[in-house]
């Protein structure tokens, strides 16, 4: 069974890492885009970790975050909106080191990468206090309101996490055009969120009240 769900898993990644590679280095005409091998670097070794530590110590939790059918049509659309995002993003960082639109400071892709990073330790934190963590919008089998830790702040710690690392992406890759089409997310993002608290509410038990419990979604005092 582990072995099965490794092959899975390792499968999904080195696709990923084509498809991201492709992306990026195509449209910049070149393997020579240091940017490119940073952000590489910041989102494939810690996943690669990551995806290693949840085999060995919960392989039930990332079988669920391998799972990408979404039930809700509501979500399908999202999930469409989210990868058009992210292609037309990609490509436009890769044009724009290519043709050299907008060049940043050196700095800028390295605090950016120290932001994407960061982003990723609170991602993998609420991996481990959340076990009923699934990509699909869905409630599971005694699936329980989890309220303590980042839970215990806000309602959506993980999707708070994903605005950190994905809005930072086109910084990280030197892009400054790019910026707006990745600042597109956390709009995507409130649409899914509305969409899943429905499901939750109708769903899950004891959510209702965690609602008022914890009053903000991704941010506390703003939303």
């Amino acid at each position: 069974m582990k072995a099965r769900l490794a092959a899975r898993a390792f499968s999904a990644f080195v696709i990923g890492l084509i498809v991201v590679g492709l992306l990026i280095f195509l449209p910049a005409g070149t393997f020579a885009y240091p940017w490119g091998w940073l952000f590489c670097g910041v989102l494939f070794i810690p996943m690669m970790v990551m995806g290693t530590v949840l085999l060995l110590k919960n392989p039930a939790l990332l079988e669920k975050r391998l799972s990408r059918k979404e039930a809700q049509s509501e979500q399908k659309t999202v999930v469409k909106l989210s990868a058009l995002m992210f292609l037309l993003g990609f490509v436009l960082c890769g044009l724009d080191f290519r043709f050299g639109w907008f060049p940043l400071p050196k700095w800028i892709p390295i605090a950016a990468a120290v932001i994407f990073l960061l982003g990723y330790l609170m991602y993998a934190e609420v991996l481990r206090e959340n076990a009923y963590l699934s990509r699909t919008v869905e409630v599971q089998e005694e699936q329980q309101v989890i309220d303590t830790g980042l839970y215990g702040i806000i309602r959506h710690p993980m999707y708070t996490a994903t605005i950190l690392m994905f809005c930072t992406i086109p910084l990280v890759l030197g892009s400054l055009i790019a910026l707006p089409v990745f600042l597109l997310y956390p709009v995507i993002l409130v649409r899914r969120i509305r969409n899943e608290e429905q499901v939750l509410c109708a769903g899950l038990r004891g959510y209702r009240d965690y609602q008022k419990k914890v009053k903000y979604r991704l941010f506390p005092h703003l939303w």
